[in-house]
């Protein structure tokens, strides 16, 4: 009987699963929202990932648990892992990935090189952040921002008085110093529950709007040190956070040489989608290795030069499906996905990855294809 690997959350992640799925020989079963998302070919069930009768019910039919995006709450995700249930990530180090606080808090125990930051509840706090990192602070909400959203660079205490008012009982937001970096980069790695660890190259992200809108790996430019240092980084967490499954850690690269941990995700991530087409082994597939303890797959580059371009927004009129065509004729090496979403302004509905061993024409490619479906 084949292993049953359940996924919370239907969105295009979970689609992206299915393919490797079937070529492990995995069955996989989703746990989607509402009817219609991106992962409907695989969904089982549909339901709330907050209520835990309907959690307990879909994971009931699984063999391992795992997820589409880090928001099921922990009293969920504790349940269920005292009731037997496998689940990767567990919660011990899915809360890490949850609250951005008690991340830095761990991040800082571990020995991590991260931004200076610190907890406020009140805009004195916030105020006297500010005014000893040079007269800026970017404000975080601790819970469920993401693409941009729940982040402010702020250079008063009152440009986050409506947070402050809002927050409740020993609630706080989170202020780290605005780091002056050169560029964004993502380091990902893989981890079996046994300690098994395998890293991809780290990569450079390109941000518009605090989206992703392109990936460039291995990062052009990275230093043997460099590449080292982010690698090492993405391990320690890996082991001291005890994950299981993909982390991808989201690093700053500083003007003075120095490498700054900014976020985590403990699952597949935007900036390991070039992995699908670029490396031996795609974030998916080593995903589903490792949260069902199989042996991880190599890591190692088909092309010199991978380049991943989100489809953000769609196309003004018709469809995506609409605009294959031309984009294939045109751009034959670019090999497209899209998330069967609907277009909406700023939406992420798909990306095209291009691998090459010239990175100029892997740009080129991977931009133009993807400018067909805008």
């Amino acid at each position: 009987m084949a292993l049953r690997v359940g996924v919370i959350g239907g969105g295009q992640l979970a689609r992206m699963m299915i393919a490797p799925a079937v070529e492990l020989g995995l069955e996989l079963q989703v746990l989607a929202e509402t009817e219609g998302m991106s992962a409907q070919l695989a969904a089982s069930a549909v339901g709330d990932y907050r209520d835990l009768e309907a959690v307990r019910a879909f994971a009931a039919d699984v063999d391992v648990i795992t997820f589409d995006h880090e928001h099921v709450p922990q009293e969920v995700l504790r349940a269920l892992v005292a009731e037997g249930v496998v689940v990767h990530p567990g919660p011990d180090a899915l809360q890490f990935a949850q609250d951005k606080l008690v991340m830095r808090a761990k991040l800082e125990e571990l020995g991590v090189p991260q931004p200076e930051w610190a907890a406020v509840r009140t805009e004195d706090e916030l105020q006297v952040f500010i005014d000893a990192h040079h007269g800026a602070g970017v404000v975080k909400t601790p819970r469920g921002g993401y693409d941009g959203k729940g982040v402010r660079v702020v250079r008063s205490a009152a440009e986050a008085q409506d947070w402050l008012d809002g927050l409740v009982a020993e609630d706080a937001l989170l202020v780290e110093e605005l780091v002056p970096f050169v560029r964004e980069l993502a380091q990902q790695v893989a981890r079996r529950s046994g300690g098994e660890i395998v890293a991809y190259p780290v990569v450079e992200t390109v941000q518009r709007d605090g989206v992703c809108a392109e990936v460039i790996a291995p990062a052009p430019a990275a230093s043997e040190r460099l590449s080292q240092v982010a690698e090492d980084i993405g391990r320690r967490i890996a082991d001291g956070l005890g994950v299981t499954g993909m982390l991808a850690v989201e690093l700053f690269e500083t003007d003075d040489d120095r490498i700054l941990v900014n976020e985590l995700a403990m699952r597949p991530h935007n900036s390991g989608h070039w992995s699908q087409d670029g490396a031996v082994t795609g974030q998916f597939e080593q995903h589903l290795r490792a949260v069902a303890d199989l042996p991880l797959g190599s890591t190692a580059l088909r092309q010199p030069w991978s380049v991943m371009v989100n489809i953000l927004g769609g196309p003004e009129k018709g469809t995506l499906g609409e605009r294959f065509g031309a984009a294939m004729a045109d751009y034959p090496a670019a090999k497209i996905h899209t998330y069967g979403k609907a277009p909406r302004p700023g939406r992420k509905v798909g990306h095209v990855n291009v691998a090459s061993d010239d990175l100029d024409d892997a740009v080129y490619t991977a931009r133009a294809a993807a400018a067909h479906f805008l």
